[in-house]
């Protein structure tokens, strides 16, 4: 019974190594249990187990169990609630999905083979979701305190067209335009709000993005509860993921984030089809027992559904546990063969492995055998589960429930290897595919992939809409603006400081701060601002904030914390505002996504700003940024200490010289890099108006130093609507001379150096030099890229910027940032005349701002040299004299920064 008591290889390992020194007192102690399941109850029973546990640890006694339970499902069939709907209705239903989402993917290959899709995980899902849709989903219905949030396993797409399909939302137009948008009504390939952007809420195509994603939102969700903002009770986040998705790192790396909050409002299902896109998940172990672990280990509750309703009689006449020590001893890979083959098969190498088994499958014919379906086919299993999920209070719950790859696509595809890329199937595997689903479809319809559709007065039809009118509507939906915006205040009552700086010296990071504090301040818009953080406020100086707004915690503060009699001591709060999450960039801007997506998730616009090492922003975490930009977020991400050379002594592991070059790809983010307060203000504000006040989609990548430096105020003391209009496009003028014969232009950090490049020019060779503050690479790079769309197919439109700003002035034109001379180099294209550009190629150093810069050939002197080089290039001045600087700065390595 030792075997039994653990269903798992690896505890039968541990038995066996061991020898038992009195078999009868292990008897007693069986025995004991067993009394108190029968005569007292389960919960009795976990009570004692739990204590004795307890006791052992605190006496030395350590137990060597994995978290595991046996082979079976959590949910045995004495505790299964009847079932509430019409499985014959159903069944006949999600026949019907099964078919048009097949139809979709093998007529879009039939016509373009090169189109692609995905059949077996639809396949393998179907019943997963087809429960969830019918039962529990509640939808955004008048009245409700809004929709459960779904996120659906990407590859199974098409059984959600399919459903929409029958639902009205989408026609055979859209069907027969599977993975063709272009021309024609067509579906995206995986769920995607910017393509489908009043259908598909999240974005869930890049494997371990949406389990990461849908953790915060359930969070994000608590947090708005907490703060009174929004009632959320009662709603639930549903994450529907593959088995071979749980091994990207941020499929689990915030598992214990759910759990350590209290998430109950969140969902797992994972489809444990025991396949990846090649082959087995787990091809000698078991995914299952992993996964259990995993989650049980991380503090989640677990629910297995692995047996469908016929596994139940062979169960209850099992009376020496011959299943449990079978399935113990069987691997996925072995698991995947059975499920590639039929009842015969299955028979002889299943149930034919000793006479125990073969005895409990004597009366089954093979026919019999091979419809002993997986508990992820059973949507009575599933309903069980999800309704124990929902019932269950104080934790999140993962519900791991295993499929067939494939199912019902016949001996040629169900549990292949190759089943996962199979896109075509030929007319004798469509035929068997109606007949074993029961399809009313002629040969004719299969030959030609007829889709198929009730009529509208049938019971199917009839019970599809009424129970989903039940559940408040239908989803996937997606809205696309918030009902009412928010009003931005003006500039004067939380940027006064900047525009009339007066030369004050501070960090763009510390501005950027002090704005943030004034704005959550406001009466109106304060509320909605999020300030989020991976570790390091103090750094950026956000201390003060612990103080003002608090940090946010579902628990309060249970200590007193060691800085108590500080001004600026660390305070958590039930009702706190900064979210502050660890040391985890991709769980910060997963919480960032939450925020900035409000608006459409709870018709609930918020602004949040997350503040981080820019290092660790697009090169760590690019693809969670991209996830964002599908979903429509809108928000500010402030890459703080940024630049390669600000961040003295820190070394090449904090220096970022690639995230503008990285946001320049992304259509959606508006990217700068400010060098002075008055022109963060001008972002800032801008930004908050196009995306709370005129609700565009769009979000602001904004970079800031933590280098102290002197700020000048905006020109003429008051920040001018055409300065205001110059900064967001991208560039302007800082100093103006008619004499200049170069033109400087510097970004963020290297501005300064620009600036003194320019007196130097001046004092040591009588050059006079213009300087330009350019904020934007990026967008003066969009602004040129349309201005030479236009003309290049006759559209008339203005020059573009960078062109028609630089046309009244003379001599060649210098570019120095403090990022690689690719960001620069955005603008060659539009620049009239003679471009030098200087950026910090190569690895990074430790050492301080100005030895950085001189390493990298972005200090002033490196400027002029490079201003005087392209002066002697134009004719303007002759070579010796660019010779004499070199050796007048010490400009004579022989090799580049990138090749030291």
């Amino acid at each position: 019974m030792t075997d039994l008591a653990s269903g798992t290889t690896q505890i039968i390992s541990i038995a066996k190594g061991r020898e038992d020194s009195d078999p009868q007192e292990t008897a007693e102690w069986l025995d004991a249990l067993d009394a108190v399941v029968k005569h007292v109850g389960m919960e009795r029973a976990q009570y004692l187990f739990d204590r004795l546990s307890d006791h052992a640890l605190s006496v030395g006694v350590e137990s060597m169990r994995a978290r595991i339970t046996p082979y079976r499902n959590t949910i045995d069939v004495a505790r299964q609630p009847p079932y509430p709907g019409n499985l014959d209705i159903e069944e006949r239903l999600a026949a019907v999905l099964r078919w048009n989402a097949l139809a979709m993917v093998v007529r879009a290959n039939r016509a373009y083979g090169e189109l692609g899709g995905h059949i077996a995980s639809y396949a393998s899902a179907a019943d997963l979701f087809e429960v969830g849709f019918n039962h529990f989903f509640r939808a955004d219905g008048e009245g409700s305190n809004g929709g459960d949030l779904v996120y659906f396993q990407p590859h199974s797409s098409p059984g959600v067209y399919a459903r929409a399909f029958l639902e009205g939302f989408l026609d055979e137009a859209h069907l027969r335009h599977y993975r063709r948008e272009i021309a024609g009504p067509g579906l995206c390939s995986y769920p995607h709000p910017w393509l489908m952007p009043d259908f598909w809420q999240f974005p869930t195509g890049s494997m371990g993005i949406g389990p990461i994603n849908s953790i915060y939102q359930a969070r994000f969700m608590r947090y708005l509860q907490n703060r009174g903002l929004q009632k959320t009770d009662g709603r639930k986040v549903w994450g529907f993921f593959g088995d071979g998705e749980m091994d990207e790192p941020e499929s689990i790396g915030s598992l214990s984030l759910a759990a350590r909050e209290q998430l109950d409002n969140l969902v797992f299902v994972i489809n444990c089809n025991l396949q990846r896109l090649d082959g087995p998940v787990r091809s000698n172990g078991r995914i299952v027992d992993e996964l259990e672990a995993q989650f049980t280990g991380a503090g989640w509750n677990v629910i297995k559904v692995l047996w469908g309703s016929d596994w139940d009689a062979l169960f209850a006449r099992d009376r020496t546990g011959a299943l449990l020590r079978a399935f113990a001893h069987t691997v996925d890979g072995q698991f995947q063969t059975f499920s590639a083959n039929d009842g015969r098969y299955n028979r002889e190498r299943f149930f034919g492995q000793n006479p125990e088994l073969a005895a409990l499958a004597a009366h089954l014919s093979d026919e019999d055998i091979d419809r002993l379906r997986r508990g992820g086919h059973d949507v009575r299993k599933l309903h069980a589960a999800y309704a124990a999920a929902l019932a269950h209070k104080g934790r999140p719950t993962v519900i791991l429930a295993k499929t067939m790859k494939g199912f019902g696509m016949g001996t040629g595809g169900q549990g292949r290897m190759t089943t996962h890329q199979q896109k075509k199937l030929d007319f004798d595997d469509l035929k068997a595919f109606r007949d074993r689903f029961r399809l009313p479809l002629s040969d004719a319809d299969v030959e030609q992939l007829k889709f198929y559709k009730p009529a509208d007065d049938s019971p199917e039809m009839q019970y599809l809409h009424a129970r989903r009118n039940a559940l408040g509507g239908y989803l996937p939906r997606r809205r696309k603006v918030a009902s009412k915006g928010l009003a931005v205040p003006p500039m004067q009552s939380w940027a006064q400081f900047a525009i009339e700086s007066n030369g004050k010296e501070m960090s763009s990071t510390m501005a950027i701060v002090r704005m943030l504090g004034s704005l959550m301040k406001d009466a109106a818009l304060g509320a909605r601002i999020v300030p989020v953080v991976a570790d390091e406020a103090r750094t950026f100086g956000m201390a003060n904030l612990f103080r003002q707004v608090g940090i946010y915690s579902p628990l309060g503060q249970l200590y007193e914390p060691e800085d108590m009699g500080s001004m600026l001591y660390y305070r958590e709060d039930t009702r706190g505002q900064i979210l502050e999450e660890g040391i985890s960039e991709a769980g910060a801007v997963s919480s960032w996504i939450a925020a900035a997506t409000s608006y459409s998730v709870h018709d609930l616009p918020m602004l949040p700003f997350y503040i981080y090492y820019s290092m660790f922003g697009f090169q760590r975490i690019g693809d969670i940024i991209w996830a964002a930009a599908d979903q429509r977020a809108r928000g500010f991400l402030i890459g703080a200490t940024a630049g390669k050379t600000t961040l003295g002594g820190e070394g090449l592991q904090h220096q970022d010289g690639s995230s503008h070059l990285v946001a320049s790809t992304i259509p959606n983010c508006r990217a700068y890099d400010p060098a002075f307060a008055y022109e963060v203000a001008a972002i800032v504000d801008e930004g908050m108006r196009e995306m709370v006040e005129r609700q565009h989609d769009v979000f602001y990548y904004m970079t800031a130093m933590n280098e102290n430096y002197a700020h000048p105020s905006a020109p003429g003391g008051a920040l001018s609507e055409a300065l205001r209009a110059d900064i967001l496009k991208g560039m302007y003028r800082l100093s103006s001379d008619e004499r200049a014969r170069v033109q400087l232009l510097g970004a963020g950090a290297i501005l300064g150096e620009v600036i003194a490049a320019q007196a130097m020019l001046k004092d040591d060779w009588n050059i006079d030099a213009a300087v330009w503050s350019v904020t934007s690479f990026t967008e003066l790079h969009r602004d040129g890229a349309a201005a030479e769309r236009n003309a290049r197919l006759g559209i008339e439109s203005a020059a573009a910027f960078v062109t028609s700003s630089l046309a009244q002035t003379r001599g060649p034109v210098i570019a120095a940032t403090d990022y690689v001379r690719a960001v620069p180099e955005l603008i060659r294209a539009y620049v009239p005349r003679r471009y030098v550009t200087l950026g910090t190629d190569g690895f990074g150093r430790s050492d301080t701002r100005q030895s950085l810069r001189e390493f990298f050939e972005v200090d002033r002197a490196s400027i002029v040299i490079a201003a005087l080089k392209a002066l002697a290039d134009d004719g303007e001045i002759d070579a010796a004299t660019v010779a004499r600087a070199r050796e007048r700065y010490g400009k004579t390595h022989d090799n580049a920064p990138w090749q030291r």
